[in-house]
């Protein structure tokens, strides 16, 4: 099983999108705290359908938080900042891949810690913007499910 990070996350719509593809894929989604939402959100239960009340989520206090709770696990970090692309990676069956919050992705310092296991999804730099936080997890997400030969999924 894979697993799915949101650092701070702050679009019910995304959480929601996330949360259904997550379901779907037989993927764990992990929500760190601050949300800009509440869990109880009816924008966040709508775009996760029917779904979402079977979502697998995990929810952490903050960051370290999760760190404490997952000790000694594999973790690539979404970031337009990366060098490496998404589809270098070498997934395997229960890594967890990270995405920052939609207005500032996953904080500097982390990524600095971490920019071994940088990701990217290539882009022009026609604008200053990265692609929608959903359709970045579903991209990332159905590369590691692929590398996997779909294993989860059959």
């Amino acid at each position: 099983m894979f697993n799915i990070v949101l650092l701070e996350p702050e679009k019910p719509t995304n959480t929601g999108n996330i949360g259904r593809t997550c379901y779907l894929t037989d993927t764990r989604l992990h929500l760190i705290r601050p949300f800009k939402f509440k869990m109880d959100d009816k924008t966040l239960r709508r775009t996760g359908l029917d779904y979402w009340k079977d979502v697998d989520v995990v929810i952490y206090d903050n960051y370290e938080d999760f760190l404490l709770k997952n000790p000694g696990i594999n973790i690539y970090y979404a970031t337009t900042k990366a060098s490496s692309y998404y589809s270098d990676a070498e997934f395997k069956d229960g890594d967890f891949i990270m995405f920052g919050k939609e207005s500032a992705g996953i904080p500097e310092n982390i990524l600095n810690e971490n920019k071994e296991k940088c990701i990217k999804i290539p882009m022009t730099n026609k604008l200053k913007r990265s692609l929608n936080l959903s359709n970045s997890v579903a991209i990332i997400l159905y590369e590691a499910l692929r590398q996997s030969e779909f294993n989860s999924l059959l």
